[in-house]
C-alpha cells in the first residue's frame, strides 16, 4: 500500500512532514506532520467511509513537531483559498487538505529543503502497482460519472432504430437499437449501461456508450462530433 516507502527507523526521533494523496479526492492533497508515518497512515485508512486508501506522495524529515503548521502558514499566505475550510454546527473547521496538485505541494517542500540545504531529507515515493491500479480505477469512475450526467440518445446521434452496434472489445458481439436509449441483446431489451456491465463484468456504475461502436466509430465520439 505504501509504494516503495521504507518505514521510518524506530531509533530516528525525527518526524516527517507528509504529502498524502487519495484517489477519492483527486483535487486535494493532505499536508501534515507525523512522528511515525506508517502509524498515521493506519489511523487514516482505518475508516471505511472512503473508498480508497491514503498513500504517501512525499515526505520531508524535520526535527520540529510544529513544522507542518509553518508549511500551512506559508501556503495560506500564498493563497488562503486553497485550504479546505467548512462550518459545522456553528463552528469553523480548518482541515489539512489543500486544493492543489501533489506536484505543486512537493515544489513548496522542495523550495524549503533547498533553502535549508536539506534536499537529502526530501523523498518522493514511487506508487506501487496496487496504488496505480486504484488511481486508474478512480479516474475511470470519475470519467464515467461525468459522462453519465448527460444521457445518451440514439436519435440525437443520428443512429436509427434497427441499427447494429458493436461491443468495442469484441466486434462479433452486437446489439440492436430498439429505442432511443435501449438495445436488444440475446432477445432481452436493456439499456446500454446494463449491457456494458453484463459484457465487462464491472460492478460499479458505468457509462454504456464508452463501450460500443456504430459503423466502426465509438458512440461517445459520435456524440462529441455531432455536439449533443
Amino acid at each position: 500500500m505504501l509504494g516503495n516507502w521504507e518505514a521510518t527507523n524506530m531509533d530516528n526521533k525525527n518526524g516527517v512532514i507528509y504529502i498524502l494523496t487519495n484517489p477519492s479526492f483527486p483535487d486535494y492533497v493532505k499536508i501534515g506532520y507525523a512522528d511515525d508515518i506508517d502509524k498515521r497512515l493506519k489511523q487514516l485508512n482505518r475508516s471505511e467511509c472512503i473508498p480508497y486508501a491514503f498513500r504517501v506522495y512525499a515526505t520531508y524529515e524535520v526535527s520540529s513537531r510544529l513544522s507542518d503548521l509553518k508549511i500551512h502558514s506559508i501556503i495560506d499566505k500564498l493563497n488562503p483559498n486553497l485550504r479546505a475550510v467548512e462550518s459545522f454546527n456553528g463552528k469553523q473547521r480548518v482541515r489539512e487538505f489543500y486544493a492543489m496538485s501533489p506536484e505543486d505541494a512537493y515544489s513548496i517542500l522542495e523550495a524549503i529543503a533547498e533553502i535549508h540545504g536539506c534536499v537529502d531529507k526530501l523523498k518522493r515515493m514511487v506508487p506501487s502497482e496496487e496504488e496505480q491500479v486504484a488511481e486508474r480505477e478512480a479516474q475511470e469512475i470519475d470519467s464515467e460519472s461525468t459522462e453519465r450526467a448527460t444521457n445518451f440518445s440514439f436519435s440525437a446521434c443520428q443512429i436509427p432504430l434497427g441499427a447494429k452496434i458493436e461491443f468495442g472489445e469484441n466486434p462479433n458481439i452486437t446489439a440492436t437499437v430498439v429505442g432511443d436509449r435501449s438495445v436488444e441483446y440475446n432477445g432481452e431489451t436493456m439499456s446500454l449501461t446494463a449491457l456494458a456491465k453484463l459484457l465487462t463484468g464491472k460492478q460499479y456504475s458505468i457509462a454504456g456508450p464508452r463501450f460500443f461502436k456504430y459503423k466502426g466509430e465509438w458512440l461517445n465520439d459520435i456524440r462529441h462530433r455531432i455536439g449533443v
